[in-house]
C-alpha cells in the first residue's frame, strides 16, 4: 500500500528516521496486530500502536471498566465506569485515527476462541493479568507462527520480551515460565498495588518492542530480540537484558507445528 497526503503529513516524524522510513511506516500500515488486554498495560501499549499507526487492531478483553482503573488504565475516563473495555478501547482508536481498523472481541480468551481471534495476526501483544492466559495465548502463537510480545508488571518491577517459538531454535514464553502456571493463580494489582507510571513505562516499552518486530526487514530499527527478557526496575530505576534459553523438553515450541509430534 501507499500512504495519502494527510497519512504522510501524520507520520513525518516517524518518515524522517532513517532506521523508519517511508518502508516502514507502509509496513507499520499494513501490520495487524491483536492486543490481549486492554487493562494496565494494554491502555498505554495501544495508544502508541495507534499512534505508530498500525493499521488493523484487535483488542480481546472481557472486563468492565472500574474506577479504580483510572489510576493506571489511562484511554478510560468516568463516564466509561462499567463499560466493556475493549469496546471502549475500540471507540478510543475511533476517535483517535479514523484511518485505522479496530475490532473489539468482549470476550476472554480461551481454547475455544484462541485460534480463531488470532489467527491473520502479524503479531500479538500480551499484556494480561493471569498467567493460564499467557501460556494459552504463547501455546497458540507458535502453533500459527505469530511473534509475541509479552509484558508483565508487578508493583515497581516490568518484564517485558519479543518471543518467535515457530522459529527454530528460538524460545517461546512457556520455555521461560515451564508449565506449572496453567491455573489462574498470578498476583494481583488489587492485592499488590501498582504504581500508574509504571504501567505507563512498560506499556509503552511493549509498544516499542512490538514495532521493532514488525520493521524487521522492512527497516533499519534493529532486530527484533527475540528470547531476550528486559527486567525493568522502577525503585532504582534501571533496565537488564536477560536472555530466555529454548528449553529442549518445552510442549509447546519443541512439538512440530505441521504434525504436532516432537
Amino acid at each position: 500500500m501507499s500512504l495519502t497526503t494527510d497519512r504522510l503529513a501524520r507520520f513525518a516524524r516517524h518518515i524522517v528516521l532513517p532506521e523508519v522510513g517511508g518502508t516502514g511506516q507502509v509496513a507499520l500500515s499494513d501490520a495487524h496486530v491483536v492486543l490481549v488486554g486492554c487493562g494496565g498495560i494494554g491502555s498505554p501499549s495501544l495508544q502508541y500502536l495507534a499512534a505508530a499507526g498500525i493499521g488493523r487492531l484487535t483488542l480481546v478483553d472481557d472486563d468492565v471498566i472500574d474506577i479504580s482503573n483510572l489510576q493506571r488504565q489511562t484511554i478510560y475516563t468516568p463516564s466509561d465506569v462499567g463499560r466493556p473495555k475493549a469496546e471502549t478501547a475500540a471507540e478510543w482508536v475511533r476517535r483517535f485515527d479514523l484511518g485505522l481498523k479496530v475490532e473489539p472481541v468482549i470476550a476472554r480468551m480461551g481454547t475455544g476462541n484462541a485460534h480463531e481471534v488470532l489467527s491473520g495476526a502479524d503479531l500479538v501483544l500480551d499484556g494480561c493479568d493471569n498467567f493460564a492466559t499467557r501460556l494459552l495465548v504463547s501455546d497458540t502463537c507458535v502453533e500459527l507462527g505469530i511473534p509475541l510480545t509479552s509484558a508483565a508488571i508487578g508493583r515497581f518491577q516490568g518484564q517485558v520480551a519479543n518471543f518467535a517459538g515457530h522459529l527454530p531454535g528460538q524460545a517461546c514464553y512457556r520455555c521461560f515460565v515451564g508449565d506449572a502456571f496453567d491455573a489462574v493463580d498470578c498476583d494481583t494489582c488489587a492485592a499488590d498495588g501498582v504504581l500508574g507510571a509504571m504501567v505507563g513505562m512498560v506499556g509503552t516499552f511493549a509498544a516499542m518492542q512490538a514495532m521493532r518486530v514488525l520493521l524487521a526487514g522492512h527497516a533499519a530499527f534493529g532486530e527484533p530480540q527475540f528470547g531476550t527478557l528486559h527486567l525493568i526496575d522502577g525503585m532504582a530505576p534501571s533496565m537488564r537484558p536477560l536472555k530466555i534459553a529454548k528449553d529442549p523438553a518445552c510442549k509447546a515450541c519443541n512439538r512440530s507445528p505441521v504434525t504436532g509430534k516432537d
